[in-house]
């Protein structure tokens, strides 16, 4: 046998040891998610020209994938991102888009008249921020009167979502928009470009324009949440309280403290969101984060979070935000009606949701199985 067929076999192994790596890290559960993606992009950028269904065949170009989707799945990705740390709890966080809406009111405040004392105008980093320590105040908020008054968190931030939207109406100088315009450090948070000079061919008749800013700092966020949910003691604690709230108190965690600061970890995270939708649309408005809750929400169930907690990854999240951005993307593209996305946006959060508690059906009657067989 020559070494080159002795090798052969080993070579194989190590190619499945990786793939079994890879999908280790992916988890089984979101292959299906990456399927649907692929599926979802083959059609709108081939079957949907084949059929003579105009803006399809824009889906593939460079001015599309980085201009349009990258951008537009950021700020649902933040949310979904801190909702996931909620949900996997076994709790719900229904206020972060009127917490974006907030902390966009109070990043443009800080950047265009400097109300923060010992600091003009015009200081991004002050605004960020301010934008961030207001979502983290409204998350304490969130926290106190869950775990502190015992509301119920659907309840409680039903509230709160009325309440922080109210309160970026007051804060905003007579409720109206604060135009950043003439803050070209903070707008290059939302308009900036990295590796503008790489290499790449043009894409659908496009050149290379680089990689938005706003982008970067989503997938930096998803990585620290990634990192903190799988191997920090917190992480564990979130998926312990979600899995068995009695037996995690049990086992000496404190559910109060941790409870508490998930919510604060979202309102942070929904803070750099609306930090981000400030820069984005060169303006602090009110209604900036309006009815983005309910995409968060759908892309953390479809990301295999179950409904009553103990189950869910980050990685998953973030997959099921690029499959419900590329779903936006691509009925934009093909020119669907904006009730009509609507109408796709809510059926899909059911399917999620169905999907969540038919995966808790299963791995219960797998239990008893077990239990049975002992």
């Amino acid at each position: 046998m020559s070494q080159t067929e002795a090798a052969a076999p080993t070579a194989r192994k190590h190619s499945r040891g990786r793939l079994r790596r890879a999908i280790g890290v992916l988890g089984v559960d979101n292959l299906s998610l990456l399927g649907a993606l692929a599926l979802m992009g083959v059609f709108v950028a081939f079957l949907s020209p084949a059929l003579g269904i105009e803006g399809g065949k824009n889906f593939l170009s460079w001015q599309n994938l980085m201009n349009s989707l990258a951008q537009s799945v950021v700020i649902v990705g933040l949310l979904s991102v801190g909702e996931t740390a909620v949900i996997v709890a076994g709790a719900l966080d229904i206020s972060v888009g009127s917490m974006a809406s907030l902390t966009s009111v109070v990043s443009a405040l800080v950047v265009t008249q400097g109300v923060i004392a010992g600091f003009g105008a015009g200081s991004m980093q002050i605004a960020f921020l301010a934008g961030v320590v207001a979502g983290m105040l409204a998350g304490v908020v969130n926290g106190l009167i869950v775990t502190v008054l015992k509301v119920n968190p659907i309840i409680a931030t039903l509230g709160t979502l009325a309440a922080f939207d109210g309160l970026g109406f007051l804060v905003a100088p007579g409720g109206k928009p604060i135009g950043i315009v003439t803050q070209p450090d903070f707008t290059w948070l939302g308009s900036g470009r990295f590796l503008t000079t790489l290499p790449l061919p043009d894409l659908g008749g496009r050149p290379w324009p680089g990689v938005p800013v706003m982008f970067v700092v989503f997938l930096v966020v998803a990585l620290v949440m990634h990192v903190v949910m799988r191997y920090t003691d917190f992480g564990r604690s979130i998926y312990a309280i979600g899995g068995n709230a009695t037996a995690a108190r049990l086992a000496g965690i404190n559910l109060r403290r941790v409870r508490i600061a998930m919510y604060m970890v979202s309102g942070a995270i929904a803070g750099i969101a609306g930090v981000l939708l400030t820069a984005q649309t060169t303006s602090g408005n009110p209604i900036n984060g309006r009815n983005l809750e309910l995409q968060a929400i759908t892309a953390v169930f479809l990301g295999g979070a179950a409904t009553a907690g103990g189950r869910g990854t980050i990685v998953g999240t973030v997959l099921a935000v690029f499959l419900v951005g590329t779903l936006n993307n691509s009925m934009n593209l093909l020119g669907v009606g904006q009730f009509y996305q609507r109408v796709a946006l809510g059926l899909l959060l059911v399917f999620a949701v169905a999907i969540s508690q038919w995966r808790q059906s299963r791995a219960e009657r797998a239990r008893t199985r077990v239990a049975a067989a002992a």
